[in-house]
């Protein structure tokens, strides 16, 4: 059922994306008067799940999902209309249409996509603000998980700095993208009353921007272990523990931090231990259970947030719109720079990149419409981002074309256009195939 949920959001965001990236082209097209014959959510090879036609254009959903197209008549693209093009130019088509018309019928998408993106992360901002945890209010330090402890930090550190810029909300988060992005080469912290630097391999740039890492952490902050759910059958609930109970005691051992205590309980897999329990009304009780062969007893604990104070920056309608541009160009920077460092090396792509399934996690497994849009948001920068690119068949090819003709005044054939056509289809195919692969793979060895 989780799964169908992810689905179901990637179908629906994927569905409002295309059609209004479609609709980018579809409309300055109709302004310059230019005829538009199809447009089609989803591709439609062979037959259409659904289709109607409205004055001259034939409107529809095709069976395969993976884009939308509008056909414009007197266009060379993914159609390969060749007998139009063998007929003489007519004034409603895309070719005898000014230069400076064209590049905005193509332009059009990017645009939409790229206002849009920043739209969503306006008004997220302006409905429910932006809610974070000042690095400042926890002052328990880190919980230094494996890969943390790999890279030279440890339990009970304090982070001050990454690559020297402050470290003032607390996310790991924001150490992955100021090592991966920006070349952090350093972490400061702050150890034992010492302030400490500590460099940062090159070896942890491609382990954090790999595919594997994505569900993973490398710290959260310490906080003490309070029981939030029992699991029925459980050790710990035949041991009598209760919502609210606050192991203080493992074995004698005095217990100020949930880690401490998935510590102790991994090292005494199997054992039988003695726990000492400080209840909701401040009395103390003691309970013997069995931990198990994985080391758990059977609980959930209350997560960091019940512990520290959370701060919330709040935006008006104004504030919020020049606020979600500001997020929505940060992440494009970011993903331009992730694409530099693939290209020198950097980032290894192969474990970076991914497709569908990889697009899927993204979604949350339970519909919570702050994060669909959110994520909605991210994939229409990330839409209008990949249509740049200077490729044949995509908008990006097209306007680096127009260009080349506005600059120069010369138009490239209709012939030259069908071979970049074809190449550039190829060319997208091979890298849809590929990047699905490397879901396929991932699945089939994790």
């Amino acid at each position: 059922m989780d799964v169908f949920i992810m689905i179901t959001q990637l179908v629906l965001s994927l569905a409002i994306l295309v059609v209004l990236h479609e609709a980018g082209h579809f409309l300055p097209a109709k302004w310059f008067k230019t005829r538009v014959e199809k447009f089609y959510l989803f591709f439609d090879p062979w037959f259409s799940l659904f289709k109607f036609k409205k004055g001259e254009t034939e409107y529809g959903i095709g069976w395969l999902p993976l884009g939308g197209y509008v056909k414009i008549s007197g266009m060379i693209d993914e159609s390969m209309d060749k007998e139009q093009m063998k007929k003489p130019p007519k004034p409603w088509e895309f070719r005898s249409k000014p230069a400076w018309q064209r590049l905005i019928i193509m332009l059009g998408g990017v645009f939409v996509n790229f206002i849009l993106g920043f739209f969503i992360f306006a008004m997220l901002l302006f409905a429910y603000g932006e809610t974070y945890l000042p690095a400042s209010s926890v002052d328990t330090g880190i919980y230094a998980d494996s890969l943390g402890v790999e890279m030279g930090l440890q339990t009970g550190d304090h982070i001050l700095a990454i690559g020297g810029k402050p470290f003032e909300r607390f996310s790991d988060r924001q150490l992955i993208r100021e090592i991966v992005i920006n070349k952090a080469d350093e972490i400061t912290v702050e150890r034992d009353g010492r302030r400490i630097d500590i460099p940062v391999e090159e070896r942890f740039v491609r382990i954090l921007s790999g595919s594997d890492f994505r569900n993973q952490q490398i710290f959260l902050p310490r906080f003490p272990f309070v029981v939030s759910q029992v699991l029925p059958g459980s050790p710990a609930d035949e041991a009598g523990l209760e919502t609210g109970d606050q192991v203080i005691n493992f074995e004698g051992r005095s217990i100020r931090f949930f880690d401490e205590f998935t510590n102790m309980a991994r090292s005494h897999a199997g054992e039988r231990v003695r726990l000492d329990i400080k209840r909701g009304d401040g009395s103390v009780t003691s309970r013997e259970l069995d931990v198990t062969e994985e080391g758990t007893v059977g609980v959930f604990p209350f997560g960091p947030e019940q512990f520290f104070d959370l701060a919330t920056r709040e935006y008006g309608f104004f504030e919020s719109i020049p606020a979600g541009v500001d997020q929505g160009m940060t992440f494009l920077v970011d993903q331009i720079k992730a694409f530099g460092q693939m290209f020198t090396g950097r980032i290894k792509a192969s474990e970076s990149l991914g497709g569908f399934g990889t697009i899927t996690s993204l979604f949350p497994s339970e519909w919570v419409w702050a994060d669909f849009w959110r994520v909605t948001a991210v994939l229409s920068l990330i839409l209008g981002f990949m249509n740049l690119l200077p490729i044949p068949a995509l908008d990006g090819g097209h306007v680096m074309f127009l260009l080349w003709e506005v600059i120069t005044g010369k138009k490239p054939g209709d012939k030259f256009m069908e071979y970049a056509t074809i190449f550039g289809f190829l060319f997208i195919i091979a890298l849809v195939i590929y990047v699905n692969g490397l879901d396929v793979a991932r699945w089939l060895s994790g």
